[in-house]
């Protein structure tokens, strides 16, 4: 029966050729000629499997140097990255090197005032008055509210600097309340009793003024006392001691599991948080009652209503709502700070815990909790600044201690990387398609940038051009929607005219990097600035 074997792969076709029984069983094949045709189909054969060897052989020489050179590449570029890096830092210390601090020399004690004669006392208003203490000290508690010491003339009390892209905004009562105080307070303790002879009296400017508190960094305190506070009830109340620990656990973790992706994604976690913060609020652990205006910027009346408008609120809700803040907080500065875009499902999260209504007091959210621990960590958010190279500014620009010493450089800007970040993923959230109250609108968003790009060039400092670069990165699309062309004039202010108001000789790596981020939006989104 005559036939061809069936079809295979190239590699393992049959190369005899087709043969009848006839053929196989004739005289002549085991001739030589038969010998010599089976001998060249198999010289031929070899030839293909060679050739097919060799195409293969140079195929895979050609990925191997490809992947030669790329691997090259990429040490280049690892190289080159770690010379600039080395050069960055190399220019940061020659000009830390470079910098002279006159030190002014020691004055000598004034002598003692010599006793006037004695006279009537109606003569008395002929010696020279003495400034008054609110006059003398005004010009101090001013320069000391905005981080600077320089000698010029001071903004009215309480008033935040003018906002280059609008009208400031309205100052808190807190805040005018706490200033008059100090200048009280200054008032007192610098009246002397009066003596039998009239002395002249030392000038009170000359003596030394309190810092000024503002209401947020009172907050801060209050919740100091409340975790106080919190021990001392669970010492006595079993109950109480066990679920704090739990529920604060609970919320910790939940924070920490915050992911990206689309929505719905975090549901498990918000649940978690929200049922924790609910039971709390149902206060079935008896933690006592503390009046919420103390945790608050401004003071909130009975006739703001609201579902939660009680007179007092328990305290184990308010001190989880301060556990919970210090859990995004810590989030932003361990994790944001390295990627900056995984501050935004936090924002997503503190925008929909202190948004629901059941968590609001007097119609308000407790947002302010929040926000006052953004003020004692990053203070150049809140119109705070000073020099880095002083203890006194770091102190203002919120630069860590660690062991009694400072942190590095670079982790004190990676901080402010994620807590700038973090900011923005917070003041930023659209609330239009909810009938939700934004808890944090964007006009603070706005001012916080303001109060930043209205620093006196010469105060200008690498820790608000860090703040100010994170706030605007992977969020100049947010800030467009709010703003449309007024975001656009005020993006370029801040990576254009903020940086080149820099000091000649004291531009830094920080600096550029807005110049560096403009350059970028351009590429990447066809953002044009210039």
């Amino acid at each position: 029966m005559a036939g061809s074997p069936p079809s295979r792969p190239r590699s393992f076709q049959y190369t005899s050729p087709s043969r009848t029984i006839s053929e196989i069983l004739g005289e002549d094949r085991n001739s030589e000629v038969r010998h010599k045709l089976r001998i060249e189909t198999a010289w031929k054969e070899h030839e293909r499997v060679r050739e097919d060897a060799e195409r293969a052989l140079r195929e895979h020489n050609q990925k191997e140097e490809q992947r030669r050179l790329l691997e090259e590449k990429r040490r280049e570029e690892e190289r080159i990255r770690r010379d600039e890096q080395i050069a960055a830092e190399r220019i940061r210390l020659n000009a830390l090197k470079a910098k002279k601090v006159e030190i002014p020399p020691v004055l000598p004690d004034p002598e003692p005032p010599k006793a006037p004669p004695a006279a009537p006392v109606a003569k008395a208003p002929e010696s020279a008055p003495s400034p008054t203490p609110a006059t003398a000290t005004t010009p101090q508690l001013n320069n000391l509210l905005n981080g600077t010491t320089a000698q010029k003339t001071p903004a009215p009390l309480g008033q935040p600097a003018p906002n280059p892209f609008g009208a400031p905004p309205k100052p808190s009562p807190f805040t005018q309340a706490s200033l008059q105080t100090a200048i009280g307070n200054l008032q007192v303790q610098s009246k002397e009793p009066v003596a039998p002879t009239p002395r002249p009296q030392p000038p009170v400017a000359q003596r030394p003024a309190p810092v000024p508190i503002d209401r947020y960094t009172i907050i801060h305190t209050n919740l100091k006392a409340l975790r106080t506070l919190m021990t001392q009830q669970a010492k006595v109340n079993k109950l109480l001691k066990q679920r704090m620990g739990d529920m604060r656990r609970d919320i910790r973790k939940s924070v920490g599991q915050l992911t990206g992706g689309p929505a719905g994604t975090n549901r498990q976690q918000q649940n978690k948080i929200m049922e924790n913060l609910r039971e709390a609020l149902a206060n079935q652990v008896g933690s006592q009652l503390v009046d919420p205006n103390d945790y608050l910027l401004e003071p909130r009346s009975y006739a703001q209503g609201g579902q939660q408008s009680p007179e007092k609120l328990p305290s184990l809700f308010l001190y989880l709502l301060n556990q919970f803040a210090k859990a995004a907080i810590s989030q932003f500065v361990n994790e944001a700070s390295a990627r900056p875009e995984t501050a935004d499902p936090v924002g997503v999260c503190i925008a929909a815990t202190f948004s629901d209504p059941n968590f609001q007091w007097r119609g308000q959210s407790l947002i302010d909790i929040l926000m006052a621990k953004f003020r004692i960590v990053c203070p150049v958010l809140f119109g705070f600044r000073g020099s880095e190279k002083t203890l006194e500014g770091r102190k203002r620009l919120g630069w860590k201690k660690e062991h009694g010493s400072w942190v590095d450089e670079q982790v004190h800007m990676d901080r402010m990387t994620g807590l700038g970040a973090g900011f923005a993923a917070v003041s930023l959230r659209n609330f239009s398609k909810t009938k939700k109250v934004n808890p944090y609108p964007p006009r603070n968003y706005w001012t916080a940038m303001a109060k930043i790009v209205n620093t006196p060039s010469p105060e200008i400092s690498n820790t608000q051009a860090v703040v100010l670069k994170a706030m605007i990165q992977n969020y100049e699309q947010k800030f467009l929607e709010h703003y449309g062309s007024a975001a656009i004039a005020a993006l370029r202010m801040c990576l254009f005219e903020f940086p080149a108001r820099v000091p000649a000789g004291s531009q830094s790596a920080a600096i550029n990097s807005l110049g560096v981020l403009a350059t970028q939006l351009q590429r990447d989104s066809g953002l044009v600035l210039t």
